[in-house]
């Protein structure tokens, strides 16, 4: 195991700055227009399911808040754009190897669509039904599904654009298919039944040049993330400090009516997405590095798109041109909360090379000076204290910049230094195992978790909040004996030991331990 200095270690929670209070949900103006391109959330850890050692998992959910019972039409993938998980190796902030994915759709029937006969004994018609299934859909039996999804995968070395592709194929079958949404318990008898039906479209695939092959799934899975949302963006309506002496303790030990522990406050908890999940042997996306990885999500369409005045099922639009970004994510909430209003769509068309022309939001963070109005006075009357600011004063955050933008030595800094924005990921640190893992990640003495990768359990939330609030101005307790980061000092930070939080909770206890990890989605007629 890779040895770190515990300076190393604390200061990776610094990592954290550029996410706080929520994930990157509908992020950005331009993206709200087309969701289904709009990415919410992206993961890369070390497997830690039983015997998949040595694997990296990456996952990148779209649509935003589906809700399960989104019918008729669910929530299929965009036809024309291309999906795509990008893996840098070396640290020259440009993509080495990207996992890219294109679907397609069709209706049953080749093509036309179910029919049923429709009239009097002898002078039915066939008239095509509005549904997406006819009668129930089992793992067994897919006969009565009107519809389905099946995407192209390829793997490209090099630039996305110009670099050499791949195709990949499943090595059970002759096409990667997505499972049909989770209609209901009607079409799938039950949860249990549709596990089983979507267990059925995780694939295999072999890659040029690796000894074991890799796992693939795509399809709709239950929104792993929890964040208290309205909330949060009704000016942070709630007072976000634990209200309890500790996590769950029920004893309002804490500050005086702040938020307590509770999957209430979790607005997503009734909420899909849909996972486009890979797994792969870190040997394979490593290449020449250090064995640090950089990783990020793209979703790119035509650059033009002319709608059909007379549309039809197969032929909407028309789309055409070179495929132009729209959506990218790296680590959570950055264009939601850190990048301005008016740079956000500049942010979701641009690459991790050209990050310097948004430093100035890392420099001088906005959200610490949001809380800082929307509480101060509430805090010095409860407290009975005469605080100036409740946010830190270390200008320019040169310590944020650091973390944000390049890594640190010897835990998760790519083989070169180039400041960019991604989620970084050492594969050489043992993965931790579902039980034994602390939703602090890093901080929480769990070196495989958040900012060292991002893995579904991390309550990415509460670390954020905490750090932005300038908890690294104060010594961190490493291996039971406290260290001074010397990045910044206590007197520059009013609040920075404040056990900040939403209040909703997550830890690996309400995820998977197998691939794709992510839990079976919400039954669109579930109770």
């Amino acid at each position: 195991m890779l040895k770190l200095t515990p300076i190393a270690v604390a200061l990776t929670g610094a990592l954290v700055v550029t996410s706080a209070v929520a994930s990157s949900h509908r992020e950005a103006p331009n993206i709200t227009r087309m969701p289904t391109v709009d990415s919410t959330d992206f993961y890369m850890f070390n497997s830690y399911e039983s015997g998949r050692e040595g694997y990296v998992t990456m996952i990148a959910n779209y649509i935003p808040l589906q809700d399960a019972y989104g019918g008729p039409n669910y929530f299929a993938m965009d036809p024309a754009a291309e999906y795509a998980i990008h893996i840098d190796n070396d640290g020259d902030a440009v993509e080495d190897i990207s996992f890219t994915f294109k679907f397609t759709n069709k209706l049953a029937a080749e093509g036309e669509g179910i029919a049923l006969p429709v009239g009097p004994s002898g002078e039915e018609k066939m008239i095509k039904v509005p549904l997406k299934n006819v009668g129930p859909v089992s793992a067994d039996d897919a006969t009565n599904a009107n519809f389905s999804e099946m995407y192209d995968m390829q793997i490209v070395s090099g630039d996305l654009r110009s670099g050499t592709r791949t195709t990949v194929m499943p090595s059970q079958g002759e096409a990667f298919y997505k499972p049909l949404d989770y209609i209901g318990d009607k079409t799938f008898t039950s949860t249990e039944e549709y596990a089983r039906y979507a267990g059925q479209f995780v694939y295999s695939f072999a890659i040029e040049s690796c000894d074991n092959p890799g796992r693939v799934f795509v399809g709709q899975r239950k929104d792993p993330f929890v964040v208290n949302l309205g909330d949060t963006f009704d000016l942070v309506n709630y007072v976000p400090v634990e209200g309890d002496s500790a996590p769950g303790a029920g004893d309002a030990g804490g500050f005086p009516g702040g938020i307590t522990q509770d999957s209430a406050n979790d607005d997503l908890k009734d909420k899909n997405v849909t996972s486009i999940a890979v797994e792969v042997p870190a040997e394979c996306v490593t290449g020449e590095g250090n064995g640090s990885i950089g990783g990020w999500t793209t979703a790119s369409l035509p650059q033009a798109r002319i709608l059909n005045p007379n549309a039809t099922y197969a032929k909407p639009e028309v789309n055409g041109g070179a495929m132009t970004q729209v959506s990218r994510l790296g680590n959570p909430l950055v264009n939601e909360l850190v990048i301005g209003l008016g740079d956000k769509d500049t942010f979701s068309t641009s690459m991790p090379a050209q990050d310097g022309q948004f430093a100035d939001y890392v420099t001088n963070p906005v959200l610490p000076e949001l809380l800082n109005i929307l509480f101060k006075d509430a805090v010095n009357t409860t407290l009975g204290t005469e605080m100036d600011t409740l946010a830190p004063t270390n200008f320019p955050r040169n310590d944020l910049v650091t973390a944000f933008l390049t890594g640190f030595e010897g835990v998760n800094q790519l083989a070169t230094v180039s400041p960019s924005e991604m989620l970084r990921l050492n594969t050489t640190i043992p993965a931790t195992p579902a039980a034994d893992q602390s939703a602090f990640g890093v901080a929480g003495d769990d070196l495989a978790g958040f900012p060292n990768g991002r893995r579904p359990g991390d309550d990415v939330v509460d670390i954020a909040l905490r750090v932005v609030m300038g908890r690294l101005c104060y010594p961190i307790p490493v291996n039971g004996e406290d260290t001074d980061l010397g990045l910044c000092a206590p007197e520059d930070a009013n609040t920075g030991e404040v056990p900040f939080t939403d209040g909703a909770p997550i830890d690996a206890s309400m995820i998977g331990s197998s691939f794709p990890y992510l839990m079976t989605p919400i039954s669109g007629s579930a109770e």
